[in-house]
């Protein structure tokens, strides 16, 4: 099951479910339905109310888990962030893989998790702005090592044109990327997102040298 899609509501009565279970499972709904409020509506005008109507949870039982709205959004944001990093772990695949078809399965990752999930998509690419600066602070920070991981993955014995530093390349590479993933989903297409993969891995192999890159 996707992580961050609202879980069937807890049974009334014996369930027969530990309290550590029904407190995590109360968490992840509080979680994923601040993700759905957010992306339907704006953080601004998200409200814990509508969080709680979204999960069928009491407002006492979301004040034992977060402090606040903040709170509660910065730990959904948390939680798809680690998932997704994870995905991009595995899709890293052999470091004696050609460089350019590592970038191009972490790209097919990144956007195709984008694709597949419009609510994360719109959160975490443009909503995050308006959550105050913790949460940009955690975005940027993510982004940070999200290059790291691309200087990696495709500099290894490898070569710049211009002896320019793989990590500000990846950081550049990550900046466009991020632009241009912003840009399409403000525009709605958020399916299309994949269709940027060949021309972000045309761009790079041309910041290569040999012809073998």
């Amino acid at each position: 099951m996707d992580p961050d899609t609202l879980p069937t509501p807890l049974p009334r009565g014996n369930h027969g479910l530990s309290r550590e279970d029904v407190s995590a499972a109360q968490r992840g709904r509080l979680l994923t339905g601040m993700l759905e409020v957010v992306a339907e509506r704006g953080y601004a005008a998200a409200t814990v109310g509508a969080v709680l109507s979204r999960a069928h949870i009491s407002r006492q039982t979301f004040y034992e888990h977060f402090a606040d709205k903040q709170d509660c959004f910065l730990a959904a944001f948390d939680r798809s962030a680690d998932n997704f990093a994870r995905l991009i772990e595995q899709s890293l695949g052999s470091p004696a893989d050609p460089p350019l078809s590592r970038l191009d399965r972490i790209l097919e990752a990144y956007l195709g998790a984008l694709a597949g999930n419009p609510t994360n998509a719109r959160v975490f690419m443009i909503e995050i702005y308006a959550a105050g600066y913790p949460a940009v602070s955690r975005r940027l920070a993510r982004a940070e090592t999200f290059a790291m991981v691309l200087a990696e993955a495709v500099t290894i014995g490898r070569h710049w044109r211009g002896g320019l530093d793989p990590l500000f390349v990846a950081r550049s590479v990550t900046g466009a990327v991020s632009g241009l993933v912003t840009e399409q989903i403000n525009s709605g297409d958020i399916a299309g997102l994949p269709e940027l993969r060949p021309r972000i891995v045309a761009l790079v192999a041309a910041l290569l040298e040999g012809e073998d890159a």
